[in-house]
């Protein structure tokens, strides 16, 4: 079987700079020096917007790929022909799977071989905020923001198309109209003349607000961003934890799957860590932990314990024995 990756984006998704490049930047790798914070970093973004990444083994370093075509058996990558980027265009190189780093994640049973992006697992809400954005920079382009029709009497010199015309997309701009009250000749002029009126579109009735909102929790929620993190109100402990949640539950599985991928393909144990240099853990819970711990081994002793019931105390509390 034959397939191609070719650019496979969003329109909508391709706007987005997500951040997780710049964590993977700092992790520590154990194994290998192929794995430096650049590539590591091309890897975080190609994951994040195109949920795969190429990368071919060279003598000294890994090359990066925008496209690439690759032949399968068994549901399994064979051989590879990648497009390396160039200032003056790209080259084409052939080579089998061994001789390639291909990271794949939100692959479909259908497709192993193939990533999907948080984005287009997302996609009708990224559709949606693609609308929203597009629609409101319209409003903001066109719209006559902070302007004013103030009616006045009647003026058969006055082009009132003309002020039509040069009224649009005027900010902060004051129209003239004609009055749509007749008056005889010397007489009074109408009360509702020289009061302004606004023409400022009312978007807090279409609820653009909202659906922002809604909308971006819901993409931040498919990269694995906790929405309270981008609350206004947001305080110092949720923020610590809306990271420990990011680098814990989001990052550090994509961090094995490279791992496993550069064990299987390097020839050494490549181990991958994001939790450490994140600092992505409670420090206090750990030293209240570390100082529970310790009053407990000294009451252990105390009380006269042998070595094995205190590690068969400390299995029975450690869920992984």
């Amino acid at each position: 079987m034959r397939t191609s990756r070719k650019r496979d984006f969003i329109d909508a998704g391709s706007k987005k700079k997500p951040g997780g490049n710049r964590a993977f930047a700092i992790a520590q790798v154990e194994g290998t020096d192929l794995l430096r914070p650049r590539e590591l970093a091309l890897l975080g973004r190609a994951l994040a917007l195109r949920g795969e990444a190429v990368l071919l083994i060279g003598d000294d370093r890994l090359i990066p790929c925008s496209d690439w075509d690759l032949s399968t058996r068994d549901a399994k990558p064979r051989a590879y022909r990648v497009t390396i980027p160039e200032v003056g265009g790209g080259r084409s190189v052939t080579a089998l799977a061994p001789e390639v780093l291909h990271i794949v994640t939100g692959a479909d049973v259908a497709t192993p071989y193939a990533g999907q992006s948080p984005l287009r697992r997302a996609a009708i809400t990224a559709g949606l905020l693609h609308v929203l954005e597009s629609a409101l920079s319209e409003v903001y382009e066109n719209a006559p923001l902070g302007s004013q029709i103030v009616p006045f009497p009647e003026s058969p010199d006055t082009d009132n198309e003309a002020l039509s015309r040069g009224f649009r997309g005027r900010r902060g701009s004051v129209l003239l109209r004609e009055s749509v009250n007749v008056t005889a000749a010397g007489g009074p002029t109408p009360q509702t003349d020289w009061s302004p009126n606004t023409i400022t579109p009312d978007l807090s009735r279409a609820m653009t607000a909202e659906h922002v909102a809604s909308a971006r929790d819901a993409i931040a929620g498919a990269f694995g961003v906790l929405p309270g993190l981008l609350n206004p109100q947001t305080t110092g402990p949720m923020v610590r934890e809306a990271q420990r949640h990011l680098a814990q539950f989001a990052l550090q599985p994509i961090a094995e799957i490279i791992a496993q991928e550069a064990t299987d393909k390097l020839g050494a144990s490549v181990a991958l860590d994001l939790i450490t240099p994140l600092q992505a853990y409670d420090q206090g819970g750990r030293a209240r932990a570390f100082a529970t711990m310790i009053e407990g081994l000294a009451n252990a002793k105390a009380a006269g314990l042998s070595p094995e019931a205190i590690k068969a105390a400390l299995a029975f509390i450690d869920e992984r024995g």
